[in-house]
C-alpha cells in the first residue's frame, strides 16, 4: 500500500478533480449498463434522497433522546412498511443499515428463541432453499448455527418435500424468499409458513428485494402468492429500503409479527461506568441521513409514485424477456418482480457475457443453470433496444455456441 496521510491538507478543488478522475473507469450505471447494485427511480427521487440525507448528515440514529426527529422518522418508516406488509396491531420493527444486518438479526432472534425453548439441545439449524441469500450462511457462521441448504424444484423455487425432510428438532429457522435473488422467483411462502407452524419453528421471509416492490406489483396484477404477515406463521420479514424503496444507502427494515419476537432483536448492557446501553441493531452509530432520506423518499413518492415506477420496471422486464426469448435465450423459471435470469443449454453463457462486456455492459451471472442475471430499475428502461441489439450481434459469434469447450460463467456476485 503506497497511500499515506498527507503532511498538509489538500484543497477540495484538487481532491474533487482527483475523485472524478478515479471514477472515470467505473461502470456506467446511469446509462443502464450495470445489472445490479443501483436502484434508480428518477433524478427527482435521487435529489430528494440526497437533500434529506444532507439535512441530517451529522445526526446519529444511536441517540433518539438527542435527535427526536430521527426517532420520529424511523417510527414512521416502520409503520409505513408494516402497513404495506399487512402487519397487525401487534407487529413491530426497526430500521437497520442493510439487508445483511436485517438477516443477521433475524437469525440471532431465532437462535435465541430456540435456545430458550430447548436448553441443552443440539446446535441450532437454519433450513433454507439453495437459492437463499448468502447472508444466512454468514450469520450462521458468526452466531454458531448450522446452515442447511435444500435442493430447488424444477421451477427454481423451494422444494417443499426437501425442506420438510431437512427439518429436525434442532431447526431454529425456516427461510423463504420473496423473491430469491438468483432467479427472481417467489418461494411458496404459505406452505413454508404452515410447515414452520406445524414444527414450532421461526419462519423468516427474506423480502430484502421484494418488500417494497411486491405489494405494488401485486396491485398491478402480478401473480404473486401471499408472502407477508397476511400469511399465518410468518415470524419476521427483512425488506430493504435502499433497494426498491429507492432511499439512500444503507437502509433496511426488519419486521416481526409480535412484540415477543421483536424483543429478541435488542441488546442491553449496563456493566460499565457509563450506565445503560441499548440498541435494536447490530451497529451502534447509525447514519441519521439514511433514516431521514428513507422518510423523505417514502413520503415524496407515496403509493401512486411507487405504483408508477413499479409499472415501468415490470414493463422493462417483460420487454427484455420477450426480446431475449426471440433470440433463443428463454427466462429461467417464472419471475414476477424485478429480477430475472436467462440462458440456454445451446449457448456458451460465459462467452456471451464476455461479448457483452466487450460492448460496455457489466454482466451479472447465475451458475445453476448457467445464465445471465438482471435486477432492473429505471436506468434500464431506455436501453432495452440497445441491449437486445448488442445481444443479437454477440450471438453471431461462433464462440457463443455451446460445446465441449463451453466456458463456465464467472463466479461473481
Amino acid at each position: 500500500m503506497s497511500a499515506r496521510l498527507p503532511d498538509h491538507g489538500i484543497a477540495w478543488d484538487e481532491l474533487r478533480r482527483e475523485m472524478k478522475d478515479a471514477g472515470r473507469g467505473d461502470a456506467d450505471w446511469r446509462g443502464g449498463r450495470v445489472p445490479m447494485f443501483i436502484h434508480y427511480a428518477g433524478e427527482d427521487v435521487l435529489d430528494v434522497a440526497k437533500q434529506a440525507y444532507l439535512m441530517y448528515f451529522s445526526e446519529n440514529g444511536l441517540g433518539p433522546r438527542a435527535f427526536g426527529s430521527l426517532d420520529k422518522f424511523e417510527k414512521d418508516v416502520v409503520a409505513m412498511g408494516l402497513d404495506l406488509l399487512h402487519g397487525g396491531p401487534e407487529a413491530r420493527g426497526a430500521m437497520t443499515t442493510g439487508g445483511t444486518e436485517s438477516i443477521f438479526l433475524a437469525v440471532k432472534c431465532a437462535r435465541d428463541r430456540a435456545l430458550a425453548l430447548r436448553p441443552g439441545a443440539g446446535r441450532p439449524r437454519i433450513v433454507m432453499p439453495r437459492s437463499a441469500h448468502p447472508a444466512f450462511d454468514k450469520a450462521a457462521h458468526f452466531l454458531g448455527l448450522e446452515p442447511v441448504r435444500t435442493p430447488l424444484g424444477e421451477d427454481f423455487r423451494a422444494d417443499l418435500d426437501a425442506m420438510r425432510a431437512a427439518l429436525t428438532s434442532d431447526t431454529a429457522m425456516l427461510v423463504g424468499s420473496a423473491p430469491a435473488f438468483p432467479h427472481g422467483v417467489v418461494d411458496p411462502i404459505p406452505q413454508l409458513a404452515a410447515m414452520a407452524r406445524e414444527h414450532g419453528t421461526w419462519m423468516h421471509v427474506d423480502a430484502c428485494v421484494g418488500g417494497y416492490f411486491a405489494p405494488f406489483a401485486r396491485e398491478l396484477g402480478a401473480d404473486i402468492p401471499d408472502f407477508d404477515f397476511a400469511v399465518p406463521g410468518v415470524t419476521s420479514i427483512s425488506a430493504d429500503l435502499h433497494k426498491y424503496g429507492y432511499t439512500a444507502k444503507g437502509a433496511s427494515t426488519l419486521f416481526f409479527a409480535d412484540p415477543a419476537s421483536f424483543a429478541l432483536m435488542g441488546y442491553a448492557f449496563d456493566q460499565w461506568p457509563r450506565g445503560q446501553y441499548f440498541t435494536y441493531t447490530l451497529v451502534g452509530t447509525r447514519a441519521g441521513g439514511a433514516i431521514a432520506a428513507a422518510w423523505a423518499v417514502m413520503n415524496y413518492l407515496g403509493k401512486d409514485g411507487y405504483l408508477r415506477i413499479a409499472r415501468r420496471v415490470l414493463d422493462t422486464r417483460l420487454a427484455m424477456q420477450a426480446g431475449l426469448d426471440a433470440l433463443g435465450l428463454p427466462t429461467l423459471g417464472r419471475p414476477e418482480l424485478s429480477i430475472f435470469a436467462f440462458g440456454s443449454p445451446q449457448r456458451d453463457m460465459g462467452a456471451i457475457g464476455r461479448g457483452l462486456g466487450a460492448r460496455g455492459w457489466t454482466v451479472g451471472y447465475v451458475n445453476d443453470p448457467p445464465g445471465i442475471h438482471h435486477m432492473l430499475n429505471l436506468t434500464h428502461e431506455p436501453v432495452v433496444g440497445q441491449y437486445l441489439s448488442d445481444m443479437a450481434a454477440v450471438l453471431q459469434d461462433p464462440a457463443t455456441q455451446a460445446g465441449p469447450s463451453a466456458s463456465p460463467v464467472p463466479a461473481q456476485y
